[in-house]
């Protein structure tokens, strides 16, 4: 076997499944903390585990860069090196090649480019990603794609699509099929109906473990983004996971998991952490502004991280304004607990056949705010 994937439970298009892999069961929907440099940042591995969440996310362009997938593979892989017993997805590059690399020039095999840290001329093909995921010793590996820019042209964007089909259809013949380890395609074809669809069909008739869809949350905006899905859904294998790549803002993730999406990732939630912002029940806030300067109330009543547990906003604030690490590290664990407590209410909520009643409710309350008075 590969990958195995279990449906457990459907409501509407809304899937409650199991995913396994060589380093333990995934229950999804999940979201996955991202974890680019084999470090989620401001949390020890043991504190991620204790938020919920299952899977951890890794990326080859950064981790071929720095410290190397020889060297990875050397001390014994990814797991081991960054101390995470579960598994481990890794991004192929495709992505940050695009957004990150200099002097980029794309042909039919691959991509030469300039690295971002110190300038050295590298390459990437579809092969060498499947290569450097195995190094790695990823249980799910991604396919070799083009990131298409947006917004871009009808053809500009069959032209990209088609590219990371040929592509796809290359890391499928190098990928070394091992118990638990997966290689999933990624569906490309911008914000175009037809195009999603080919790439959707393309991907399928080549065979994967699981489908991604990549190219959103690129400033498409979320009705768009939602259109997408509504087409390009139904169009991938039922009996596979379906993965939105880079999504997102909780309510993003939300109505996503309502069109059929299993698994997320996104930098949203650390990022948000380093950067004094806190999602909550009760929508976002600003840990820097006056106002909770002096409230002795928790971030939420009903969350368990330490940051809600042990501290109070006027604390926080004091950390956040002081430039304190601390307030970093509980915020970061704050939203990444959060992130996998909406996780855990989307599963119960398909489970028990009341989710959209669920999802009305998370809406109400995201809009409702954090107005109550101290």
């Amino acid at each position: 076997m590969t990958t195995e994937f279990a449906l457990l439970h459907a409501r509407g298009a809304a899937r409650r499944g199991r995913l396994l892999t060589a380093h333990g069961a995934i229950d999804t929907p999940a979201f996955m903390p991202v974890g680019t440099a084999a470090t989620v940042k401001a949390m020890l591995p043991e504190s991620v585990a204790v938020t919920g969440a299952q899977i951890v996310l890794g990326n080859t362009y950064h981790l071929m860069l720095r410290p190397g997938a020889d060297r990875i593979e050397r001390l014994g892989g990814l797991h081991r090196f960054m101390n995470w017993s579960g598994p481990i997805l890794t991004d192929s590059g495709g992505f940050q090649v695009m957004s990150l690399a200099k002097l980029r020039q794309i042909d039919e095999n691959g991509v030469d480019f300039q690295s971002h840290i110190d300038g050295s001329r590298q390459r990437l093909t579809s092969e060498s990603s499947i290569e450097i995921q195995r190094q790695l010793g990823a249980d799910i590996s991604m396919s070799f794609d083009e990131c298409t820019p947006f917004p871009a042209t009808h053809a500009e964007a069959a032209a990209s699509m088609r590219l990371s089909m040929r592509w796809a259809e290359r890391g499928k013949r190098a990928f070394a099929a091992r118990p638990g380890h997966g290689l999933f395609g990624i569906v490309q074809g911008s914000v175009y109906e037809d195009l999603r669809l080919e790439s959707a069909r393309t991907l399928t008739d080549i065979g994967f473990d699981g489908y991604a869809i990549g190219g959103l949350a690129v400033g498409e905006g979320q009705a768009a983004m939602f259109r997408v899905l509504d087409s390009t859904v139904p169009a991938l294998p039922a009996d596979r996971p379906r993965y939105l790549m880079g999504v997102g803002r909780p309510a993003d993730i939300v109505g996503a998991v309502l069109r059929g999406i299993d698994l997320f990732d996104c930098v949203m939630p650390t990022r948000a952490g380093r950067t004094a912002q806190a999602f909550t029940w009760r929508g976002e806030l600003n840990l820097r502004n006056a106002r909770h300067r002096d409230d002795p109330r928790p971030l939420s009543e009903s969350c368990a991280c330490p940051a809600c547990s042990s501290y109070s906003r006027a604390y926080l604030h004091h950390l956040i304004r002081s430039d304190e690490i601390l307030g970093a590290m509980l915020l970061t664990w704050h939203n990444l607990h959060f992130y996998q407590d909406v996780m855990r209410g989307l599963r119960g909520a398909i489970e028990a056949g009341t989710l959209d009643d669920w999802s009305v409710s998370f809406g109400e309350q995201q809009a409702k705010g954090d107005i109550d008075p101290l």
